[in-house]
């Protein structure tokens, strides 16, 4: 009774024991499973759960603790929680039986039992940053530690029995494995731990070293969880290279938009996506560099300008030489579809060239017209003044009207309007006197409306060009008439590139 009561007692013990470590785990559990950010650091799905074959090789007293038995299944279930590239935590869980006979001096012991275990452990992983972190294979090294509970059946070599002894102790294991990733989410995994508990009984012999275990799991690791992908192409965030990309542009495994011809703009912004171009050009080859997209160019190979599609334009007045027929034309002048001057008139000569723009003329005269016969007539006709005034007299406004007449069928002429005075008064006097006559005669052909009154030119001579010599000595009134044919206005009427006389 004693000895049954001592059993009881440290089977509560380990009871408790046991029952300490699994609080603590589940704990663990869940603060791994609650929690996102505990161990946020940079893992994409940072929660993984493993299920699993298990199986158990026993070393101990009945097998002279030389070598492993023979393999027996069970199965296991860990949860895997991400910290870092380098390691991982977890929770492990595994259930299964182990049995041996005796060898030797053991011939004739035997045991069966049945073992769970529960371990937290820490995981040195070779694919964090030796290996790539998607690599297919990935080693890691493990340990863990925790507790063990068994009920073991057992004959000794003596012929005594050991039946349904159930017993709680702590265990310890440590080993290697690989890592087979097919996804994002799914992987599998093999790996081979040696692992020792806190007691030497699970054999029924409590005479050596605890007993030993090697124990092999194989089976399936699946990521929980969701990354973070911002832009929602496909590649989380820790690995988007292009976090922004537009939604629904396709991208390569960097989450970068694809770019087919390589040429650094990207195939939803690239209006040439099989031909490597520029990105000033969408993403489209100009072969002679001038800045307009081959297709776009009438002239691929030749530079040009944007304003020629292209095409060369040596004079630079916006037509390619290949349509100019005038390719020499002047900076600035402009140009008709032909690539030729602007020829208003018609006349045959451009306006640049030509001095009397709006009125047709022959080449030879500078593209003016010549002044007609009766043009020059009315040219030649004079409006009198009364002796000392210099307003225009109703009887020369007829005359003055003509010459509007005259200044609309010569648009581009000029018309030099000249003033003169007899001799009666001072120079000075007379200079001023006939420069208002001049104008005087302006003012009225403005107020018939002249068009462009800038062509009209004033100039006043004074009495220095009498058109009638008057002796001086003989009395005034002698002089009368004479004197009367000097006060007048006179007419030039010159084309714009001449130089009027003004003498």
């Amino acid at each position: 009774m004693h000895v049954l009561s001592y059993q009881n007692i440290h089977c509560r013990t380990m009871q408790t024991q046991l029952s300490k470590i699994c609080k603590m785990a589940f704990a663990l559990v869940f603060l791994l499973s609650a929690s996102s950010n505990l161990f946020a650091q940079s893992g994409d799905q940072r929660t993984n759960i493993q299920i699993y074959g298990s199986a158990l090789q026993y070393k101990g007293d009945i097998t002279g603790d030389k070598d492993f038995g023979d393999l027996e299944w069970g199965g296991g279930l860990s949860l895997n929680r991400y910290i870092s590239p380098s390691f991982d935590a977890g929770l492990h869980l595994t259930y299964g039986s182990t049995e041996a006979k005796g060898t030797g001096t053991m011939m004739g012991s035997m045991f069966d039992a049945q073992m769970g275990t529960a371990m937290l452990g820490l995981r040195l992983k070779l694919y964090g940053n030796i290996l790539k972190e998607d690599a297919f294979i990935g080693p890691y090294l493990q340990i863990a530690g925790g507790g063990a509970w068994a009920k073991t059946d057992a004959m000794r070599a003596d012929g005594s029995m050991q039946e349904d002894d159930k017993f709680f102790t702590t265990a310890a294991r440590g080993g290697a494995g690989i890592r087979f990733r097919f996804s994002d989410a799914v992987s599998a995994f093999v790996e081979t731990n040696y692992m020792v508990i806190g007691q030497d009984k699970i054999d029924g012999m409590d005479m050596g070293d605890n007993d030993r275990f090697l124990m092999h799991n194989v089976g399936l690791g699946f990521n929980l969880g969701k990354a973070t992908d911002t832009d929602m192409d496909g590649v989380p965030d820790r690995r988007d290279e292009c976090p922004d990309t537009p939604t629904g542009v396709q991208v390569d495994k960097k989450g970068c938009p694809l770019d087919g011809d390589a040429d650094g703009v990207p195939d939803y912004q690239d209006e040439c996506p099989t031909e490597a171009g520029v990105a000033n050009l969408n993403g489209c080859p100009d072969r002679d560099g001038d800045g307009v997209a081959d297709k776009n160019d009438q002239c691929p190979d030749e530079a040009g300008t944007a304003a020629t599609n292209g095409c060369p334009d040596a004079d630079g007045d916006g037509v390619a030489d290949k349509d100019d027929k005038c390719p020499d034309t002047p900076a600035g002048v402009q140009v008709g579809a032909d690539g030729c001057g602007v020829d208003t008139d018609g006349d045959g000569v451009a306006d640049y060239e030509d001095a009397c723009p709006n009125t047709a003329g022959p080449g030879m005269a500078n593209g003016c017209p010549e002044l007609d016969a009766e043009t020059l007539r009315l040219l030649e006709e004079k409006v009198r003044f009364e002796f000392d005034q210099a307003r225009v007299q109703d009887s020369y406004k007829q005359l003055l009207d003509s010459i509007v007449v005259v200044l609309g069928k010569y648009p581009d002429h000029v018309l030099l309007i000249k003033g003169h005075a007899d001799y009666i008064g001072s120079e000075e006097y007379n200079q001023a006197l006939s420069e208002s006559r001049a104008q005087a005669v302006k003012d009225y052909l403005i107020q018939q409306g002249v068009q462009n009154p800038d062509r009209l030119v004033t100039k006043g001579y004074g009495e220095s060009q009498p058109l009638v010599q008057v002796n001086e000595r003989l009395p005034r009134r002698r002089t009368e008439s004479q004197r009367a044919r000097n006060r007048r206005v006179g007419f030039e009427m010159n084309t714009p590139d001449m130089q009027l006389n003004l003498e």
